[in-house]
């Protein structure tokens, strides 16, 4: 209530909606807002809608048909732009999307890291079944050294950090981890230091870790690495290994900040929650490569925070599609479970079962490639150019494609969104697997007649 007009929010089309019922001479003079809708109108027909309660409406149809009428500032309506960023490597508020205000606790700050938004465009898919129409959104290309689905965990992440005063990061992964990459490089930007736990295996632990793919990257950036077997890893579990580091590095007077595996947890997984308010604009404002709605969102799934964060996103917003995660690791039981737990950490009041379909993609194993899995992703290459990675998109893409033919029922007529994570520096470490595959090189043969 101010100066008796009162100011009510509401979700219309994924935007905040303020309206006003009485005198609109007490709005605030805020250049960037610039629409009201009636609030008598609103209230008639829908009640209030507040916290939880709107996560119930689902008919978003009568809202968005009301009328809005132009007003001058000086009487008038207004929208807010709740979608600046700020310069890159720098902080600013956050506003979350108007479908996302009852989620607690909702982060205040977040720190500019990634190329957004990332484009979404066709994709020719060899493999897929007719009738199914498929579309691609290129996290791959949220930036160079930091390319991938973790640099929007770390928007979040990174600002923590700093909002405690840390001089230092520690974050754990495999030895060829994409997240623990992506760390290493934001906390260089931002001026800190970073401290990398990496999974190896026995035979490796106690030599030099070597150059290749994302670890040649983390050494560029000076991180500092220690190595633990997959034994050690499963016996200590990733926490305790954290919590050793960081007392060690407390006791050196030094103020570290701990990020857990993938960036997943509850503040992380606000950053696909903020993808997928990326998607629903894009879809809004024709930016989606000619799609103007999905029925499917399909994604690889290592540690849970990006299906959990587009899962509750999608639900909660027009978006409304149905998202599947392709695990790479551990088990359906194992996902559901976790995804669970980050959604009741911001109070979602849903179960992970009812918003994400988990299947099993992960094959031999994690960061473990098939033959098949490495053909996929090289006629992938050959056809679309869009280059898989071998740990999470080229299993997921593997998976997805065994799952439209035998289940052709369920996909077909489908529109479906297939969102690429990154993970291209992983594809070095397979040179070996990859070599017999990939077209060989020839002599240039010289023809001296020719060249007179």
């Amino acid at each position: 209530m101010r100066d008796g007009c009162w100011i009510f929010v509401a979700s219309i089309r994924g935007k905040r909606r303020y309206a006003v019922e009485g005198s609109t001479r007490a709005l605030p003079s805020n250049p960037q807002l610039r629409r009201v809708v009636n609030f008598t109108k609103l209230r008639r027909n829908f009640g209030t809608l507040h916290g939880r309660g709107m996560r119930d409406f689902q008919n978003r149809a009568a809202i968005e048909s009301m009328e809005t009428s132009r007003m001058s500032e000086n009487g008038a309506e207004f929208e807010k732009d709740e979608n600046k960023r700020p310069p890159l490597f720098t902080e600013g508020p956050y506003s979350p999307p108007s479908w996302a205000s009852h989620l607690y606790p909702i982060p205040s700050s977040f720190v500019s890291l990634g190329l957004f938004p990332t484009p979404i465009h066709r994709w020719n898919l060899p493999g897929l079944p007719s009738g199914t129409e498929l579309w691609i959104k290129r996290d791959d290309l949220s930036g160079m050294q930091m390319s991938g689905n973790k640099v929007r965990k770390l928007e979040f992440l990174m600002a923590e950090a700093k909002a405690q005063g840390a001089d230092c990061v520690i974050t754990i992964g495999g030895v060829q981890s994409n997240h623990c990459r992506a760390t290493a490089v934001a906390a260089r930007y931002l001026g800190l230091d970073v401290y990398l736990i990496l999974r190896t295996s026995r035979t490796v632990v106690d030599e030099d870790p070597g150059l290749t793919g994302n670890l040649l990257v983390e050494r560029l950036v000076g991180a500092h690495i220690d190595l633990v077997t997959k034994e050690e890893y499963v016996k200590y579990g990733s926490a305790a290994l954290g919590d050793m580091l960081l007392k060690r590095l407390r006791a050196e007077g030094r103020k570290p900040y701990l990020i857990p595996v993938g960036g997943s947890n509850s503040l992380g997984t606000w950053g696909y929650i903020e993808g997928l308010r990326e998607i629903e604009l894009q879809l809004q404002q024709g930016q989606a490569g000619g799609a103007s709605q999905f029925d499917d969102i399909v994604m690889a799934c290592g540690s849970g925070g990006t299906p959990a964060g587009l899962a509750l996103g999608s639900q909660l917003s027009t978006v409304r599609a149905k998202v599947h995660a392709y695990g790479v690791c551990d088990d359906e039981n194992y996902f559901y479970s976790f995804v669970q737990g980050l959604l009741d950490g911001f109070n979602a009041g849903v179960s992970s079962r009812d918003i994400v379909d988990v299947k099993m993609a992960k094959g031999l194993g994690y960061a473990m490639s098939t033959s098949e899995e490495l053909k996929i992703v090289k006629e992938v290459a050959e056809k679309t150019a869009v280059i898989l990675d071998p740990v999470y998109s080229g299993k997921a893409i593997n998976g997805l494609l065994k799952d439209m033919n035998e289940n052709p029922s369920y996909w077909q007529g489908r529109k479906v969104l297939f969102v690429h994570t990154g993970g291209l520096l992983g594809m070095y470490d397979k040179v070996d697997q990859l070599q017999p595959m990939l077209t060989r090189s020839r002599r240039m043969v010289f023809d001296d007649d020719s060249l007179r």
